[in-house]
């Protein structure tokens, strides 16, 4: 793969201890594809998407190319709290070039495959949230198509709009449905936070069209979790495999600031947690992302920070 690149150990530092107490003393630095045979299953890989291409195209602020190093560097010193028995890699970042967007999709897809593979569990950092029909596709590609697979969307925006003109981040899920209806395999796709101030009716309409499940951004409060937690478990019942991915810029602009599109109206980390921690009982989760962090907007690295707690409480709930 031209567009990547190995993993950067400066991002990882930290206090020192005994025993591996925080996460920049347990990760492991593996290659791919050169060096994946050397990791261990039943373990944790992050990768980066380095790309904001998509989020230019979709008039979207520049700038979350640069976010994977950022988070990277602030999971560095959070303590570890992976089981002994599991591993912990960087395995780089996929990047932007050459004016592809569809290479760097594809090159994201085939290292998600090959992560997969080695039965470790991906857990990949954008960039635009174009990284979802890269990430989708590689999960599709190592489960085949004959598996129901799902996806659960974290997000103020349903990201349906249609490529005709050009993909941007604002169209991977137009695109795996269309896919879908190609291929004849349903299109199941839920998403949660939805703005109605985020989305123009055509959205709803297209939402409506290809059967999308949504909870709105009013009702995605902890309140509400047990109407919440019932729409996920209908939505996981049927499906052998669910993967996850989250918008930052979902959430309200007091967590996090820097993002793509920022919004004071979004909802609050500790329903997405809450939801996270439901659907990891599944068993069914196969992969997740993190979409739209833009460090150039962050505010005492407050976004940065957000996106690698939710890493932390992932690899300390996944069993």
């Amino acid at each position: 793969m031209k567009n990547y690149t190995s993993p950067r150990k400066e991002n990882w530092s930290g206090r020192t201890s005994k025993g591996q107490q925080y996460l920049h003393e347990k990760v492991e630095f593996i290659s791919i594809p050169n060096e994946a045979e050397k990791t261990a299953a039943n373990s944790f890989g992050i990768l980066g998407y380095a790309c904001d291409e998509g989020v230019e195209r979709n008039n979207g602020r520049i700038g979350a190319k640069h976010g994977p190093d950022y988070i990277k560097k602030m999971l560095g010193p959070m303590p570890n709290h992976i089981p002994s028995k599991k591993r912990f890699y960087d395995f780089g970042n996929i990047e932007y070039i050459d004016n592809n967007l569809k290479e760097t999709q594809d090159s994201l897809s085939q290292a998600v495959h090959l992560i997969l593979k080695q039965k470790c569990f991906p857990i990949v950092l954008g960039g635009g949230h174009d990284i979802a029909y890269g990430h989708y596709n590689g999960i599709q590609s190592f489960l085949g198509k004959d598996k129901k697979i799902g996806i659960i969307n974290f997000d103020a925006h349903f990201d349906l709009r249609s490529n005709e003109n050009g993909s941007n981040s604002g169209t991977p899920f137009y695109q795996i449905a269309k896919e879908c209806e190609h291929l004849g395999t349903p299109f199941n796709y839920l998403c949660l936070g939805i703005r109605k101030d985020a989305n123009p009716k055509i959205l709803f309409n297209t939402a409506k069209k290809f059967g999308v499940g949504y909870i709105k951004s009013d009702d995605f409060i902890l309140q509400n979790f047990k109407k919440i937690k019932k729409c996920i478990n209908t939505f996981i019942r049927t499906l052998d495999a669910v993967y996850v991915t989250i918008d930052l810029d979902g959430f309200s602009s007091a967590y996090a600031p820097g993002v793509s599109a920022a919004s004071s109206m979004g909802f609050s980390p500790t329903i997405v947690l809450k939801c996270l921690k439901h659907i990891i009982k599944s068993n069914k989760i196969v992969g997740m992302d993190l979409a739209e962090f833009n460090p150039t907007y962050d505010i005492d690295n407050q976004t940065a920070k957000l996106a690698a707690s939710i890493i932390h409480f992932i690899t300390s709930n996944l069993d």
